[in-house]
C-alpha cells in the first residue's frame, strides 16, 4: 500500500505542469525557500485532490480593508494555480496582538474544527515587541507543533515581519532566530520572512523605510510572501515523493 501511495505522489508531482513563473521582485528572494523537511500530510492531501490550509496569525497577517490581497488568501491563490485539479481552501486564525501562547490556546481548537493538512503558524512580532521570554515562546510553538502533528496536520512556521525603521527597537531577529531552531528540532520548515524582507530591503526591491499610507506596496509584498511560501509548500510536499526522499 505504501509502495502505491508514493507511486501516486511521483505521478502527481512528476505529471503537473511547470509552477507559475515568479513576478520579478517576488523571484528576488527565490533563493531563500528551502525545503528543508518533508511535508507528508499535505503530499497526501495533494494526492487525495484536496488540500486545506489553516493560517494562525497576528496583525501582520491581515490588510486592513484588502483582505482579499492578503497573504493567507494569496497563498491560496498561488497554491491553486500551482496544483491543477486540487480544491485548495486556507482558513485563517488571525488575532492583532496576540503572542505565541495565546495563540496556542485556540491551536487545538482550530485544528480540531478545521482539520486541515497543513497549519501555517506566523509568529514572532508581537512576542518580540512584548519581549516575552525567548525559552517561553520556542516552548509555546513546541507544543503548537506537538499538537497539530497529533491532530493530523503538518506545520510551517513563518517568522516576523523586517521592518528597518523598527529593527533597532524590536529585537524582533532573536525570535526568528529562535524559530528557526525550533523547526529545526522539530523537521518543521520555516518560511523565513524576516530574511526576504530584510533581502528586498538591502537590495531596495520594496523602500520598507519610506512611510506612506499607500496600499499598493504593501499589496505587492503580501502577494510575493503568498506566492513564495506556495513555493515552500509544493517543495516541501514533494519532499515526501520517491524522487524527493530523504
Amino acid at each position: 500500500m505504501r509502495a502505491l501511495v508514493l507511486i501516486l505522489l511521483a505521478l502527481i508531482f512528476g505529471g503537473a505542469p511547470a509552477r507559475a513563473e515568479l513576478t520579478p521582485k517576488c523571484a528576488v528572494a527565490e533563493a531563500l525557500i528551502s525545503p528543508e523537511f518533508a511535508l507528508p500530510r499535505v503530499a497526501k492531501a495533494i494526492e487525495n485532490k484536496k488540500l486545506d490550509v489553516l493560517v494562525v496569525g497576528a496583525g501582520s497577517s491581515t490588510l486592513a480593508g484588502a483582505e482579499a490581497k492578503a497573504y493567507p488568501a494569496r497563498l491560496q491563490a498561488a497554491l491553486s494555480e500551482n496544483l491543477p485539479g486540487v480544491a485548495v481552501t486556507v482558513q485563517t486564525d488571525v488575532k492583532p496582538g496576540r503572542t505565541a501562547l495565546v495563540a496556542l490556546k485556540s491551536v487545538t481548537a482550530g485544528l480540531a474544527a478545521n482539520k486541515p493538512a497543513l497549519m501555517v503558524w506566523q509568529a514572532g512580532t508581537v512576542d518580540a515587541m512584548k519581549s516575552v521570554d525567548l525559552d517561553a515562546f520556542s516552548g509555546a510553538l513546541d507544543d503548537g507543533i506537538d499538537a497539530a502533528h497529533k491532530a493530523g496536520s503538518d506545520v510551517v512556521l513563518v517568522n516576523g515581519q523586517y521592518s528597518p525603521r523598527t529593527e533597532s527597537i524590536i529585537a524582533l531577529s532573536q525570535y526568528a532566530e529562535h524559530m528557526r531552531w525550533v523547526g529545526l528540532r522539530n523537521d518543521t520548515p520555516l518560511f523565513e520572512r524576516y530574511a526576504i524582507m530584510k533581502l528586498w530591503s538591502d537590495l531596495g526591491t520594496f523602500d520598507f523605510m519610506t512611510h506612506t499610507k499607500k496600499l499598493d506596496m504593501a499589496e505587492q509584498v503580501h502577494d510575493c510572501i503568498g506566492r513564495l511560501l506556495a513555493d515552500l509548500v509544493i517543495k516541501s510536499a514533494k519532499e515526501a515523493a520517491p524522487n524527493g526522499a530523504r
